[in-house]
């Protein structure tokens, strides 16, 4: 089981990366938190993994921050949540966020992610509340890391994750027309920007 991958990124995209270790390519798909988190290609970087394993396939999902990968696992683990759900989870509201919107009973705030309705969200506090005060307040929630420079096609690769993610492609054009761009954008500038508005 493979738990931590430490190596050289060959590619990075908003929704997976390919990390090189020792001359072998690791596809990791990562939330949009750990994107924003990432060296540019050719850096080196370490990731936190949950390795899934099904019967035609196994999927590496990739984490900054152990707070990323113990919440990944919390969500996994609820009834209806699936890894490619539980990512999107973590794409669209950070870990400090999803933590306070548990611990809380934000309905609202959760049913606001693609693909989670009133009743996953009902079920994801019932569930996670008291596993989440549980925790150990000594694990860095709110994580760190500046953004970094994106390749080019900034639009297009923020459409695409965005879709990829569970957003219909009709609300993902018109929220990126209303989103003021400059050609200093970053994806992750304009992601942050566009999930803020959707996230309304």
């Amino acid at each position: 089981m493979i738990a931590l991958l430490t190596g050289i990124i060959a590619h990075k995209s908003p929704d997976f990366i390919i990390l090189d270790v020792n001359g072998v390519g690791y596809r990791v798909q990562i939330p949009f938190s750990t994107y924003y988190d990432l060296p540019d290609e050719g850096g080196k970087s370490t990731l936190h993994i949950h390795t899934n394993v099904k019967e035609d396939a196994i999927h590496l999902y990739g984490f900054r921050t152990p707070a990323e990968k113990i919440f990944f696992q919390l969500l996994i683990a609820v009834s209806g949540v699936g890894p490619k759900l539980a990512n999107s989870i973590l794409s669209n509201s950070p870990v400090e966020e999803l933590r306070r919107a548990l611990m809380t009973g934000d309905l609202v705030r959760l049913a606001a992610v693609p693909g989670i309705g009133k009743k996953t969200a009902e079920r994801l506090v019932l569930e996670l509340r008291d596993k989440v005060l549980k925790l150990d307040t000594g694990v860095d929630f709110a994580g760190s890391g500046e953004p970094v420079t994106a390749p080019s096609g900034v639009t297009d690769d923020v459409a695409s994750a965005l879709v990829n993610l569970g957003y219909k492609e009709a609300i993902v054009k018109k929220a990126l027309a209303e989103v003021a761009t400059t050609p200093e954008d970053t994806v992750e500038t304009l992601l942050k920007q566009v999930l803020k508005l959707l996230m309304k």
